[in-house]
């Protein structure tokens, strides 16, 4: 009995070894191939990233959305700083830059899909500029108003890539999702609170 226990622990040792050994190998092998497949200047966290990120290419048009993404990008940075002052400024520039968009090269499709989108848009961004004192007010309308500016950029295009960064903290752990220009991650709904909450999931070209 003795020795039959002594076999049976010795096989399952030698099993668990194989199983180590063999892991080790693959995870080495992953790596390896990994590291064959880098971009010059990127880091292995960069290609985890990119692995998880889905590239979606944006309908492209003759709207130049250049100064209203501008715009928006320093809303989001505002309140990433904590700063409802300067978001409210950017609201309200979003607002003047969505007034000047050029629609006359654009389909009769086109514009009615863009001022629906336009309408939310300015509606979200008025409310943002009137609560300067009030951030989490600001903050709900940017959930609102990031949903908007996303489908226009998705159907509009944008003259450089933007990336849809989500935060599944926010709005009680139902999550919620903004723009920006790089991949770095400085949330705008908690700001300085958790300001790298977040995990980039699409880019948008």
């Amino acid at each position: 009995m003795k020795i039959a226990v002594i076999g049976l622990l010795t096989i399952g040792a030698l099993t668990l070894s194989a199983c180590t050994e063999n892991k080790e190998k693959t995870s080495n092998t992953t790596m390896q191939h990994d590291m064959n497949g880098m971009k010059e200047g990127e880091t292995m966290e960069d290609m985890s990233m990119n692995a998880n990120m889905t590239v979606v290419d944006a309908t492209k048009s003759s709207a130049n959305l250049d100064d209203l993404t501008l715009n928006y990008m320093q809303l989001t940075a505002a309140l990433a700083d904590d700063d409802g002052g300067k978001a409210a400024s950017a609201a309200k520039n979003m607002v003047q830059s969505l007034a000047k968009i050029d629609q006359s090269n654009f389909a009769a499709e086109q514009k009615k899909e863009y001022a629906d989108i336009a309408a939310e848009l300015k509606e979200h961004a008025e409310h943002i500029a009137e609560n300067a004192g009030n951030i989490e007010h600001q903050r709900e309308h940017l959930d609102l108003l990031s949903a908007d500016f996303y489908d226009l950029v998705k159907d509009f295009g944008a003259s450089k890539p933007v990336y849809k960064v989500f935060c599944p903290m926010y709005n009680e752990s139902k999550g919620a999702f903004w723009l920006s220009s790089s991949k770095e991650v400085k949330n705008p709904y908690y700001g300085k609170e958790m300001l790298t909450c977040g995990e980039v999931q699409e880019e948008i070209k």
